[in-house]
């Protein structure tokens, strides 16, 4: 089955070379590339323009910044592989785990995986207790919306099959993307299941962009779509 891998990002001039090595070196043979320059303003554009764009198979430029969900919606509509993940630009997902992801689809056990950050065995950078927290209550309110028992709802290291993420209509165009597509998806009855994954989370000094105001905006994002769909 082929993979089509969605790398949105903005202003990641710092990583977004390394990250795209470590994509092209996954251990996945059938693959595609698909890279979202969402506005970035940095010097991303100029380094996927005169360097990286041969990296990767398709490359598609957002003309303003228009946030991670937006980015992702476009990377959907470029997709022609069988399973999607998205993979951030951040360093802070590892791809050499997508065959650990992508494995329960592949075993017609799953329709979405969901990478948690909170079981497992693999290494974990040690981090802000109260982003911790905050993620912890966020699963648990999803959660009870969603019906769904998951570990790490904010996690950005998911896998879907094709044909079940083209059929949820996406509108957040921020952050919300996430727990906007763990309701929909526990809506769907889809069959959802969680692996662990490593992680190397970024501080906010090196570059990390979601803030407190993306934790208010997901529980709105979260009654509004357990609510109105």
């Amino acid at each position: 089955m082929k993979l089509s891998i969605l790398v949105p990002c903005f202003n990641e001039v710092q990583t977004l070379s390394q990250l795209l090595s470590k994509v092209r070196g996954s251990p996945v043979a059938d693959k595609e590339i698909i890279l979202i320059d969402d506005g970035s303003t940095d010097g991303t554009t100029d380094l996927i323009r005169s360097r990286l764009s041969s990296e990767v198979d398709k490359v598609v430029y957002h003309e303003k910044n228009r946030g991670k969900g937006a980015a992702i919606r476009t990377g959907l509509e470029q997709v022609t592989g069988d399973i999607v993940i998205v993979q951030d630009a951040d360093l802070e997902y590892d791809p050499a785990e997508y065959p650990k992801l992508i494995a329960p689809i592949l075993e017609e056990k799953a329709d979405v995986v969901f990478g948690s950050r909170f079981v497992g065995e693999g290494p974990h950078r040690v981090h802000l207790f109260w982003h911790y927290v905050g993620n912890r209550m966020l699963t648990l309110f999803s959660n009870v919306f969603s019906n769904l028992n998951l570990t790490d709802m904010e996690t950005c290291f998911k896998a879907f099959r094709t044909e079940i993420i083209k059929g949820i209509t996406l509108r957040e165009d921020r952050f919300g993307i996430e727990p906007e597509v763990t309701i929909k998806v526990g809506k769907k009855k889809c069959r959802v299941y969680e692996v662990g994954i490593s992680y190397h989370g970024r501080s906010y000094g090196e570059g990390k962009k979601i803030t407190w105001k993306d934790g208010i905006r997901a529980v709105y994002v979260i009654l509004k779509y357990a609510i109105v769909g």
